[in-house]
């Protein structure tokens, strides 16, 4: 191979350009059939998703390495979607946390503040951006039962690993709300085709590791209500970013996409590479309410900036006088503190005995373990606010 070729394969390799991705290979890459005994935990598999009982995660929630595993291989090369019947136990936390953000849409349509959607028209829907800490300040106690969940951090975990930071916006589609435009998401699913171009292949690989989405229902979403559309596999098409929103992508998707009809406190989670997007809702009078989760890795930049110092304060209270088992106040702390020693000032936060210093949800934990007050732990936390400031 002379020089010159040789410099335009690497570059070819290196770089997708807006037309980069054959769609023969992605109809290749999606036209699969998900065989049940590939996902032994599954409880059945509806429109190629694998579907789990959510009694069953809670049953193995102390020891799922296996589970995770599965979770794991379905994100990455499999379906890249699950759903959890029953994720959430009591759905009367799901309704008081409802009521939540409901207040909170009033007040924000009330002052002009409200959200829009960046992939569907403005007007269709109610969108709550900053959720979680909007939740967790509004209503601490709710917060702490809803993101109890063991589903919500077995799904985390088995995409992210430890340290995860959970982000949410509740999402609210009025009858009549048109459909999302199919798109993938964040990180490189909001960039356009210029900004694409500036990333190598590698970013378009780990990318999709970085992130996972997920989505708890707040009321019964039957398909005319228009729950999520997702075609599954589509993650394994490694040029997806670049190429989903030309019109042979777009078509295909509508023809082929799946709904999961879903019940008030249902899960869903999927690769954030998964060509999606809201349907339409067709009911009459379904306002369809889910709270999306896009939950980011340690290793990566989350989408919102949330306070977490603020939220932990609000929790530890909470925590510190619940005799909920210790598996769940983790669950809370990990959606809630800061779940990663960097970025830090090390001249004032070193490491010590260890390559790293403690995170604000270790330290979280350690304090509830060793029975901290209230008191102190507001301290502890304006303290080490102090220490990793630049």
């Amino acid at each position: 191979m002379d020089a010159r070729t040789l410099t335009a394969d690497r570059r070819d390799r290196a770089w997708l350009g807006e037309g980069s991705g054959r769609f023969e290979d992605f109809r290749a890459n999606v036209e699969q059939q998900t065989r049940p005994s590939d996902w032994p935990a599954a409880a059945e598999i509806v429109g190629n998703v694998p579907v789990y009982d959510g009694d069953m995660v809670r049953r193995v929630a102390d020891d799922p390495l296996d589970l995770l595993s599965e979770w794991n291989a379905a994100f990455e090369s499999g379906p890249g979607v699950i759903a959890i019947r029953g994720g959430m136990a009591d759905t009367g936390v799901i309704d008081s946390a409802t009521e939540v953000f409901e207040r909170i849409i009033d007040a924000e349509t009330a002052s002009g503040t409200g959200g829009g959607d960046h992939f569907a028209k403005p007007g269709a829907n109610n969108r709550v951006w900053n959720a979680a800490q909007k939740h967790c300040l509004a209503d601490p106690a709710n917060f702490a039962a809803y993101y109890a969940s063991d589903g919500i951090a077995l799904a985390a975990r088995a995409w992210l690993g430890r340290g995860y930071q959970l982000t949410a916006q509740v999402n609210r589609v009025n009858p009549g709300g048109a459909a999302q435009t199919p798109h993938r998401d964040y990180h490189l699913g909001f960039m356009n085709a210029d900004q694409l171009a500036t990333y190598p292949v590698q970013a378009h690989r780990f990318s999709p590791g970085l992130t996972l989405q997920g989505a708890v229902a707040h009321c019964d979403m039957p398909i005319e209500s228009g729950p999520t559309m997702l075609l599954p596999y589509s993650q394994r098409f490694l040029e997806g970013y670049v190429a989903f929103n030309r019109p042979e992508f777009q078509a295909y998707f509508a023809e082929n996409h799946v709904q999961l009809s879903l019940e008030k406190g249902d899960l869903l989670f999927f690769n954030p590479a998964v060509m999606h997007g809201a349907g339409t809702n067709r009911s009459a009078d379904i306002r369809r309410m889910a709270n999306l989760l896009q939950i980011g890795s340690a290793f990566g930049r989350s989408i919102e900036t949330v306070d977490r110092s603020a939220m932990s304060r609000a929790l530890y209270s909470v925590l510190l006088g619940s005799d909920m088992p210790w598996r769940e106040k983790c669950n809370i702390i990990a959606a809630s503190a800061e779940g990663y020693a960097f970025p830090t000032n090390l001249d004032r936060d070193p490491p010590v005995g260890g390559l790293i210093p403690l995170s604000q949800a270790e330290m979280m934990e350690n304090a509830l373990r060793d029975g901290m007050s209230d008191a102190d732990w507001q301290a502890e936390v304006t303290a080490m606010d102090a220490r990793r400031s630049a």
